[in-house]
């Protein structure tokens, strides 16, 4: 039961640093984008190819695969500069799905369906597995903390202010002389070294990576995460990614409540909790949980 609880925080802690990632991308500048899983993929990946194949150091992985994920970032961004909404949430998912595609088929670099085993990490072989489960714990928090702490400093900084007007109105920040496409571009590639950083981080603590854990879903629970701690946010992010967590985990424990529902009536009646649960919280906090602080001052009355 411990490692289980360990296991469950760490992944917490990469749909926090996802989230951190979309916020940036959506919560800031306003884009919608549905290809988080192929981001998290590039950065899972990339560390697993080089640490694997390469022999590179763990470390020299996790800091390849962001800067992998951040140039992917860029090229959707320019491919996508013209697009809004939902043609927008269309392409980022088809993208998405091409390197899911991709990983699958080309046999000779990611093994395909079979997948990439044998990943190394830190200690791994050395600790037993609680102990490896909570260095893994540490560390991913630890790295979570500090892009948290980082993206809400440049979420408070001029940056941050002008990719909300962009948010709200890019036509009027162009008027106002903001370069809109290169500061887009520019946090596209901030959220997906986000993404990235998450995949490489999840690539060493599981030692396995194959197409299969990269399904669309994962960018819908993100999304969620997001929308129910509260867009704009940066603890919004966590605490949204938290819930998530808590919620699809928390109701496994519904078969034991329940022996008298089979494991298909157990599944389905999760399912709707986990829905209800969420519709729940938008509907009473359509905001998010945390909701993002005016950066306007109200005039003094008088």
């Amino acid at each position: 039961m411990a490692n289980y609880l360990l296991a469950m925080a760490t992944y917490a802690g990469l749909y926090a640093l996802m989230a951190l990632g979309l916020n940036v991308i959506w919560g800031l500048a306003g884009m919608i984008n549905l290809g988080l899983a192929g981001f998290f993929a590039i950065g899972a990946y990339t560390s697993a190819l080089l640490t694997v194949h390469l022999h590179w150091p763990i470390a020299a992985g996790c800091v390849a695969a962001p800067a992998v994920a951040a140039a992917a970032g860029a090229a959707v961004a320019l491919i996508t500069a013209r697009l809004r909404g939902d043609y927008l949430a269309i392409v980022t998912l088809g993208f998405s799905e091409v390197i899911r595609l991709v990983a699958s088929n080309e046999i000779a670099l990611t093994g395909g369906t079979d997948g990439i085993s044998n990943i190394p990490g830190p200690l791994r072989g050395v600790l037993d597995p609680t102990q490896f489960n909570l260095l893994s714990l540490t560390l991913v928090w630890v790295v979570v903390a500090a892009a948290a702490f980082l993206l809400a400093r440049l979420s408070a900084s001029p940056f941050g202010r002008v990719l909300r007007a962009i948010r709200e109105d890019e036509t009027v920040a162009a008027v106002a002389g903001k370069p809109v496409l290169r500061l887009k571009v520019q946090a596209f590639m901030i959220g997906a070294a986000a993404l990235g950083l998450a995949g490489a981080l999840y690539a060493h603590y599981n030692a396995y990576v194959a197409p299969d854990a990269f399904q669309p879903l994962i960018t819908i629970y993100i999304v969620l995460a997001l929308t129910a701690g509260g867009t704009g946010r940066m603890a919004g992010a966590v605490l949204g990614a938290v819930l998530v967590i808590a919620l699809t985990e928390g109701t496994r424990f519904l078969a034991a409540a329940l022996p008298f529902l089979g494991a298909v009536q157990v599944a389905a009646l999760r399912e709707g909790l986990i829905g209800l649960m969420l519709i729940l919280v938008l509907m009473l906090r359509p905001e998010g949980v945390l909701r993002e602080r005016p950066r306007i001052r109200a005039p003094e009355a008088g």
